[in-house]
């Protein structure tokens, strides 16, 4: 049998073990005993982002955007819809690189929207720009 995964809850940020067979199960934290996986992005900041990194052991997908930024605005939707779709094999995120500047400066976000997915705390690929959700889906499951 294979080792359980563990997985973030985005609500509560606790980890969970959960066996790989159960992920289309609609598993539920064991802490907070919200779903794990909801269909939305869960919005991190510089210390929920390192917890969701680092204990996952499915890809996160992140988009790195502002307030500020109409392309960003313009894909917001695409990368819910996005997230609809490629979960439980990966959780969507979203880090507000204004409030995260720390964040921005260390994994160099020079342009926004930038995607990122990352893998056991690295970092597998990135992709700068606005896509639709066909494109989205697309690309993130070249890292599935």
């Amino acid at each position: 049998m294979a080792e359980p995964l563990h997985l973030v809850c985005p609500h509560c940020d606790a980890v969970n073990r959960v066996p790989a067979a159960r992920l289309g199960q609609a598993p539920a934290c064991g802490k907070c005993h919200r779903q794990l996986f909801d269909g939305h992005p869960a919005a991190l900041d510089e210390a929920r982002f390192e917890r969701h990194i680092a204990r996952s052991d499915i890809p996160v997908l992140v988009d790195f955007w502002a307030p500020w930024c109409g392309p960003c605005k313009m894909m917001a939707p695409a990368f819910e819809a996005a997230a609809a779709r490629l979960e439980p094999r990966a959780r969507l995120a979203k880090v507000n690189t204004e409030e995260a500047q720390g964040l921005a400066m260390r994994y160099g976000i020079r342009s926004i929207p930038t995607l990122a997915v990352f893998r056991g705390g690295r970092e597998l690929g990135r992709q700068a720009g606005a896509m639709d959700a066909a494109q989205l889906v697309s690309w993130a499951q070249s890292y599935l």
